[in-house]
């Protein structure tokens, strides 16, 4: 999986298509992303003690993996991803079609 909690992608299929958001979280065993408001589902929550209010919540649900591909902000437009190692040997990913590398954003 090429993907990382944190990537800009855009979803490139299904109702939500051309849209953009930050992946939140990756179910691996389900091949499924979480992006950042899109797929918003509504749900209907019980009154429980932690939340005595309950009510009708929007939240998002997760999306297929092949839904989605890396968006390169520059280049406005969905890029594959590649690796590529460096003097050390540490593998580090690429963007194909620029070549060049893939920062990993810090996480909050």
């Amino acid at each position: 999986m090429k993907l990382r909690v944190g990537d800009t992608v855009i979803v490139i299929a299904g109702k939500d298509k051309g849209r953009t958001g930050e992946i939140v979280q990756i179910l691996r065993k389900e091949n499924r992303v979480i992006v950042e408001g899109v797929n918003m589902v509504t749900k209907h929550v019980k009154p429980t003690q932690m939340d005595p209010d309950g009510g009708i919540i929007q939240r998002e649900a997760p999306l297929a993996i092949s839904n989605v591909a890396y968006y390169d902000s520059k280049a406005k437009a969905p890029v594959k991803i590649g690796y590529a190692f460096n003097e050390e040997g540490k593998k580090y990913r690429i963007n194909k079609k620029t070549g060049q590398a893939i920062d990993k954003k810090k996480k909050k």
